[in-house]
């Protein structure tokens, strides 16, 4: 079998396309292989025949032949269409505007599922600014293969960019486990945008919104979602009442210093951590706290007391038990646990929201460490679009490969 013969198999050239020329670079270790158009042109959108114009030569890199780098290279013909003017016809092996063949682009998005931009560079002799091209033409060919979103429950989180408060706000499919959307931004009109887009049979379709207590979501969902229920997850209430157990120890830490008693010093984790996961040490020393009569213990009660509220099934009892936690909270006389009620209160209703749907932004919060994970393999982003571009590449569930590969697989 001859090298153009081989080729034509490697490659899946068929006509009117021909390999006229294979030519071997020992010094240069590349082989390039020639190929011409030999048929009747016609133009690539109507497909109408027309009379050619004239042709560019362009050149494509394809999968290593052993350690040889090997090209395509072939004068693309244009033709004169009397509907769209003078257009370039479109070579089989390769998706319009690339310089990689698709079977190597394929290559090229396994090991970026794998590894960072950087490092695939380095493997495949390839600039990173190369790299993220194939990266960014698959997400855009991703998106525009996917079929129109019709979520029943969605989960809305932030997550940092970059230093300086910079987040960008991400939308989750909780049904499927996937992101659907990422938006410059915290803000009420970052979510906005996303959801006013959305037409009404979509919007009217989504029924649960889980989400922090952040007042730019919760205003946007009431807007734009007039049949979702807000959920409130027990992450971030469990969040803030941890917070607030901290505020107490530090308050009653500080008076304790003042009169040279060291028995909250070096016990903020032994508060927050949950009893279950502590070293056998540490939870000898919370049963020890926790039966003194601590202001702190008093506060760490009630956080505990409130993470048992989570079982309830009917929205009735639910309701009542948050409504004793809050008054027995306010009556505390700790200031930070006050506040902590009274913002429980005001978000009453999402809370009982999330027990009885039994639903959970967990996924969100999984989907941020998935996020800062590919942040920090890259190393950080400065560009906001490859920020989005590398989310919905890993977790957005996109049909990434380009469709000419699929011809070109076949026997």
């Amino acid at each position: 079998m001859q090298d153009k013969d081989i080729y034509k198999k490697f490659l899946g050239i068929d006509k009117p396309w021909f390999i006229s020329q294979v030519t071997m670079d020992d010094a240069a270790l590349t082989i390039q292989v020639l190929v011409e158009f030999r048929g009747d042109p016609c133009c690539p959108r109507c497909r109408k025949a027309c009379a050619g114009y004239d042709s560019r030569r362009r050149s494509w890199r394809h999968l290593d032949s052993c350690q040889y780098k090997t090209f395509l290279v072939a004068d693309i013909p244009r033709v004169e269409c009397a509907q769209h003017g003078v257009m370039q016809i479109d070579a089989p092996w390769a998706d319009r505007g690339s310089h990689f063949t698709a079977l190597f682009e394929c290559v090229v998005i396994d090991w970026l599922r794998e590894a960072n931009q950087s490092a695939v560079g380095r493997q495949l002799q390839l600039s990173w600014h190369e790299v993220d091209g194939i990266m960014s033409r698959a997400v855009a060919r991703g998106l525009a293969r996917r079929e129109k979103i019709s979520p029943t429950r969605i989960g809305v989180d932030e997550t940092s960019f970059q230093k300086r408060h910079e987040y960008v706000t991400v939308v989750t499919n909780i049904d499927n486990s996937r992101v659907i959307a990422v938006m410059d931004g915290r803000t009420e009109e970052s979510l906005g945008s996303f959801l006013g887009a959305m037409d009404e049979p979509r919007r009217s379709a989504i029924k649960v919104a889980a989400m922090d207590m952040w007042p730019a979501y919760i205003n946007a969902v009431k807007q734009h979602l007039p049949n979702a229920k807000i959920a409130f997850d027990r992450f971030h209430i469990a969040k803030h009442l941890g917070d607030a157990v901290n505020a107490v120890r530090k308050d009653e830490h500080r008076e304790l210093l003042a009169e040279g008693d060291t028995t909250l010093a070096k016990t903020k984790y032994v508060w927050l951590q949950k009893p279950n996961r502590m070293k056998r040490s540490r939870r000898m020393l919370l049963t020890q706290l926790i039966y003194s009569s601590l202001r702190t213990a008093r506060a760490w009660a009630l956080k505990e007391t409130a993470s048992k509220l989570w079982h309830y099934v009917s929205e009735t009892w639910a309701r009542r038990a948050w409504n004793e936690w809050i008054g027995w909270t306010k009556n505390c006389k700790l200031e930070p646990m006050i506040r902590a009620a009274q913002m429980v209160q005001k978000h009453l209703d999402g809370i009982i929201n999330a027990i009885v749907l039994k639903t959970t932004n967990a996924l969100g919060e999984s989907m941020n460490a998935k996020i800062q994970k590919i942040k920090s393999q890259a190393c950080g982003y400065r560009n906001r679009q490859r920020f989005r571009n590398a989310i919905m590449f890993h977790l957005g569930g996109l049909d990434l490969y380009p469709q000419k590969s699929l011809a070109h697989t076949k026997p």
